[in-house]
């Protein structure tokens, strides 16, 4: 029977055990975190994503805490060592770190010096001197000398004794603990450049005399520190000061005023700087790296979060270019449901002819595929191949958008990208992504792995499997949050959706390529691999748009079908008529239909749904355009008010995209006329913002903006 952690994970995340209880059920069981929080309400008592995700991971913590305890304490029994004492303090230590400390002395370890020194038998001369009872340590320690062991004095047998002493101050449990408060409390960060590494190391001159309280340090100080450390430009201590750190050991271990309580202070001296210290900065390091990569992965998390609910432009036909200077702009014309339907190259450096070649080209282009929208990637020449579209003479219902191309070349080099598209190059693959990434950026973006998106901080430098985890957690949530249409649905975007996974997103598929569009969602439960646990999972996420049954289409799940037909009875009416007309909605009374197993949250959720079935939760899409005539960073000037878009938010401030392939800086004190805390308190990836230039480095392409009235 596995243990309860309830009380536990109640005490520390502030929610009610029962309902740590009842979700830890629910995750024992099977049921995904989305699931959960959108369709058992009544059993978690409303908790939300975060809220189950936080129980989620204390409870595969505190599993992990618990199969270490095992092992040690199996651990110590094995070496028949383990009183009932000792299994006591192993089952009452309540982190690893403090478990690690008091298996320190059973632990299997190196040949050290004090293990060389016991094999001399000098353990006994260690404990004679560590009692501190005031022995003549010289004339005990004559006792000791052997030729044969090699202790050729008094005074090697008083040497090897204090590294024996040495390493049982290094292993006690209390010592470290009280050490490890210190380190905590007042270490200080210090990086030094690496002498002749000046000129090379430039980018981290900031760090090259730098100190800093570690506790105090932001994530992304620490990662850049360890950045340069690891570049070998930098060299990094955490250390407090050492003068405290000896007055502890000193208090817990000196008795006395004697020679023996000299010989321990020397040997405890010896322990803090050969052992305990180095051992508690590789913690202290490792605290502050776990820290730091909390920080920034939550950084990456809410940018990917921001960035992936992006508004959608819809379904339009679009006609996307992908810029290119030398060898031309690709540019493929898509139908409203993103299928491509024509590609072509056309070049706007060459000769007048040419370039009148290709205006005549795109505006056959939009007048044969009826373009309603044309998408331009925001990299290289992207400015140039916007001012030729908008000089063209095209039609004003035709809008131009540029669209970030951040990992876009990442997906058209990519095995899913040669899949659909095995007859075409990169190029043209890249084209498709960037209109499709208009029409929905979600669905678009999934293909890709986020750490290449572009929205990070420093994540190729922190904790990548957690890195991994959260992403993927972060994508899952947007893809139910959103909802899938299971009949246009690409491989990569059902894989996210709840209870799915990558083979039974094939399978779904599969069997829509076998049997045509589903009908109804009743159909999806005969998917080969999609057993009842599976499909009740992914139901409520997966839509039907003109199928059959209307609630298909809606986030109401099909196990609460019986409820909207119930209220549609009630009203003599449809279920269609519910959904299309107002004054039924209005009628509803949902108390009549509260029972033991489905309360108000469910039925308000359901009939917010019947008001809007699948009602898509981004923000209605708004186009955007650049200043015109700023177009480099050499037409910048310090004042200049211009409209951006925000591209990356980290701890510092926000990279906003002004139109000059150079995103600007809005440092956090810049933000707001007001002191901000967190910038992902006001401001969001893709946010339309005005800024003013502050200052322009053309030499090192550093332009700060600010967000403040000026």
């Amino acid at each position: 029977m596995s243990k309860d952690y309830s009380v536990q994970i109640a005490e520390e995340l502030k929610i009610a055990p029962s309902k740590v209880a009842a979700t830890t059920g629910l995750l024992d069981d099977g049921s995904t975190v989305p699931f959960i929080s959108r369709y058992r309400k009544e059993i978690t008592g409303n908790l939300d994503e975060v809220e189950i995700t936080n129980i989620r991971d204390r409870l595969t913590q505190l599993r992990d805490l618990d199969k270490r305890r095992a092992a040690i304490l199996a651990s110590i029994k094995e070496q028949g060592k383990l009183t009932k004492e000792l299994e006591a303090k192993i089952i009452a230590a309540k982190t690893m770190a403090v478990i690690e400390d008091i298996y320190l002395p059973y632990k299997p370890k190196r040949r050290t010096k004090a293990t060389v020194a016991k094999e001399k038998g000098l353990e006994p001369l260690a404990k004679s001197i560590f009692e501190q009872k005031g022995i003549d340590v010289g004339k005990e320690a004559v006792k000791y000398v052997n030729a044969k062991l090699k202790v050729d004095s008094a005074e090697a047998a008083i040497a090897g004794a204090r590294d024996i002493i040495a390493e049982w101050i290094n292993e006690n449990a209390q010592a470290r603990a009280q050490l490890r408060l210190l380190f905590q409390e007042q270490a200080v960060m210090r990086s030094k450049v690496v002498r002749g590494k000046e000129a090379e190391g430039n980018k981290y001159k900031d760090y090259f005399e730098w100190e800093e309280p570690a506790k105090n340090a932001p994530s992304h100080r620490i990662l850049a520190v360890r950045r340069g450390e690891k570049e070998t430009f930098l060299m990094v201590r955490i250390l407090p000061p050492e003068e405290p750190a000896v007055e502890i050991l000193g208090t817990m271990f000196i008795k006395g005023k004697g020679e023996d309580s000299g010989h321990v202070q020397t040997a405890l001296e010896d322990s803090y700087k050969r052992l305990l210290s180095p051992s508690l900065e590789t913690e202290i390091r490792l605290e502050l790296k776990k820290r730091a990569d909390k920080d920034a992965i939550d950084i990456f998390k809410n940018n990917l979060r921001q960035l992936l609910m992006s508004s959608p432009l819809g379904q339009k036909n679009v006609l996307a270019i992908d810029p290119g200077l030398r060898t031309g702009c690709k540019v493929v014309c898509l139908d409203r449901q993103g299928k491509l339907l024509k590609n072509e190259t056309i070049y706007l450096v060459m000769s007048e002819s040419q370039k009148e070649e290709s205006a005549e080209t795109i505006k056959s282009l939009c007048k044969k595929y009826n373009t309603e929208v044309i998408a331009i990637g925001n990299g290289t020449a992207s400015r140039e191949t916007e001012a030729f579209i908008k000089s063209i003479g095209l039609p004003k219902e035709i809008s131009v958008v540029m669209v970030s191309e951040s990992g876009a070349s990442i997906y058209s080099a990519s095995d899913v990208a040669r899949e659909e598209f095995p007859d075409h190059d990169v190029t043209v693959r890249g084209a498709v992504s960037i209109g499709r990434r208009l029409m929905d950026p979600l669905a678009e973006l999934v293909k890709i792995d986020p750490k290449s998106i572009g929205v990070g901080q420093y994540q190729h430098d922190v904790d990548q499997a957690l890195l991994k985890e959260c992403l993927s957690d972060t994508v899952i949530s947007c893809v139910n949050q959103v909802g899938v249409e299971v009949n246009t649905a690409s491989k990569q975007l059902l894989m996210y959706v709840s209870g799915l996974g990558p083979s039974r997103a094939q399978a779904i598929i599969d069997f829509r390529n076998a049997n045509g569009p589903f009908k109804l969602r009743s159909q999806i439960s005969a998917v080969t691999g999609l057993g009842a646990k599976a499909y009740e999972q992914a139901a409520g996420f997966l839509r039907i748009n003109d199928g059959e049954d209307p609630l298909d289409s809606s986030a109401v799940h099909p196990e609460s079908y019986y409820i909207v037909e119930a209220m549609a009875r009630d009203l003599n009416c449809t279920v269609r008529d519910l959904i299309v007309n107002e004054k039924y909605h209005k009628k509803i009374d949902l108390r009549k239909y509260v029972t033991d197993s489905t309360g108000l949250p469910t039925l308000q959720d359901i009939k917010s749904e019947l008001a809007k079935p699948g009602r898509d939760p981004r923000e209605p899409f708004q186009i955007f355009s650049f200043k015109e005539g700023v177009e480099r960073i050499e037409d910048l000037s310090p004042g200049m008010k211009l409209p951006g878009v925000i591209t990356n938010i980290t701890a510092f401030g926000a990279f906003v995209d002004i139109g000059v392939h150079h995103d600007g800086l809005v440092h956090i004190s810049q933000l707001s006329d007001r002191f901000v805390k967190d910038p992902h308190d006001i401001i969001k990836v893709h946010q339309k913002v005005d800024v003013t230039v502050l200052e322009v480095d053309r030499d090192r392409k550093r332009i700060a903006l600010t967000m403040k009235k000026m």
